[in-house]
């Protein structure tokens, strides 16, 4: 008796500092059950609330019925069994992250709507450039250069950094001409710069005027490639406007399936690639990227099925490039994730440590699915820029064959690339 009403206190205290209030009230019910019979730690307490969250964002049994459906009355349970029970439960898990997961035929439960929120326009001192922020030596890297034009987005992707980085409001820098004059530029250096980093490129298409003033800038500046990448079909001020030869649109790739379930409010993959040919029927440039690629049963028929349809509806000279990455997470969006508690299967996944300390998936998962996709664009090799973003030069060596020696020689072989092209399109609109 002087036991229980010990842990009772001891319980009271630790669960607060775990997330099982964010649980349904029948799953804190049976894991303070589970608890107060195994006595379990703070940090044990933590991973079965961790545990119950992700198989319920996933569509899996819950704790209680995974021990009914394998005869299991937890009231036989005594302490000196928590070693043998954590470890059974681990082993499910860990089982069910390093399978490819699956999604229900009918698709996980979607978000009703978008959440709402406060779109405006301030003066701030921020700077609004910087480089990429994973640019580092322990990954080849190629330098990207990123303009933060709008800070937060539109789009639910379940994965999405973003959420993590911003207030709710979604702000749009009223001084954004002025700041872009100010970067200073060696005119005999070339740069990539970038507007998807803060928020998507084309989602609020020229709100502010914020397209106008960008393009502008690039115009003013014919030794910047400056990109805008995006997971939206908003092209119209691209359509209706002209644009210097050195704006790139890009555009975020993903099987339907992975659209349907993880990238909530974004464009139909149709939709995308739809949009993506009106660019280019405008003779703007345009890029693909299949980041992040994610592990599930059918990645190995999906992924390249999008390839073919690239094949088929583009021209190599009308592409600067095509990168590939895998879905990487840092430790307070997987902890947002768990809050928000949304139907997702995105964590279902091994999570190991990256060089930088993120978290992704194994190298032969990723070198699987990289070799598989470059593989499928066998007949753009010799056409098109291809290089994996966030990756080590081990995952390049197993990918390609080789890497890069440094991140400066990848930064200026990708911009000569990009740049060749470039110069010859204008040549020849210079001939007809």
């Amino acid at each position: 008796m002087q036991k229980t009403a010990s842990y009772k206190e001891k319980f009271a205290k630790i669960s607060g500092n775990t997330t099982l209030l964010t649980l349904s009230s029948e799953h804190q019910d049976f894991i303070e059950k589970l608890a107060f019979t195994l006595r379990f730690t703070q940090q044990e307490l933590r991973q079965i609330v961790e545990i119950q969250r992700d198989l319920s964002m996933w569509g899996e049994d819950d704790l209680s019925a995974f021990f009914k459906l394998r005869k299991i009355d937890i009231s036989d349970f005594t302490p000196d069994k928590k070693k043998e029970v954590l470890t059974f439960l681990f082993e499910h898990v860990n089982s069910l992250r390093h399978s490819a997961k699956t999604y229900p035929q009918d698709g996980l439960k979607r978000p009703k709507k978008r959440e709402k929120s406060k779109i405006t326009q301030v003066e701030s001192e921020k700077k609004i450039h910087g480089m990429c922020p994973v640019a580092s030596p322990r990954t080849v890297c190629c330098n990207l250069r990123t303009i933060d034009a709008v800070e937060n987005c539109v789009f639910g992707c379940s994965y999405c950094t973003i959420q993590t980085f911003y207030s709710p409001q979604v702000t749009f820098d009223k001084g954004i001409k002025e700041k872009l004059r100010a970067i200073e530029l060696d005119p005999e250096k070339k740069y990539h710069f970038g507007t998807g980093q803060s928020s998507d490129s084309l989602a609020w298409g020229d709100r502010f005027d914020n397209l106008q003033a960008l393009c502008g800038w690039a115009a003013d500046n014919p030794n910047i490639l400056l990109e805008f990448k995006t997971k939206s079909d908003n092209v119209q001020y691209f359509v209706e406007n002209e644009v210097p030869p050195n704006i790139l649109c890009t555009w975020s790739l993903n099987p339907e399936t992975i659209i349907q379930n993880e990238e909530h409010f974004t464009a139909s993959l149709k939709k995308r690639l739809s949009a993506a040919r009106l660019v280019a029927d405008q003779g703007i440039k345009v890029g693909f990227h299949f980041h992040p690629m994610i592990y599930y049963a059918a990645w190995e028929i999906d992924y390249p099925a999008i390839v073919t349809n690239l094949l088929q509806s583009f021209d190599p000279e009308e592409i600067l490039f095509i990168s590939m990455g895998s879905v990487t997470f840092i430790k307070p969006v997987i902890k947002k994730i768990r809050n928000l508690g949304l139907p997702s299967k995105i964590l279902q996944m091994p999570l190991v440590p990256d060089p930088h300390g993120k978290y992704t998936y194994n190298d032969d998962i990723k070198v699987a699915m990289f070799r598989r996709q470059f593989a499928a664009f066998a007949q753009w090799h010799d056409k098109v820029f291809f290089y994996l973003c966030m990756e080590k030069d081990a995952i390049w060596q197993r990918t390609f064959g080789s890497a890069y020696a440094t991140n400066a020689e990848f930064e200026e072989d990708m911009l000569q690339s990009c740049f060749r092209k470039i110069d010859k399109s204008t040549t020849d609109a210079k001939l007809i």
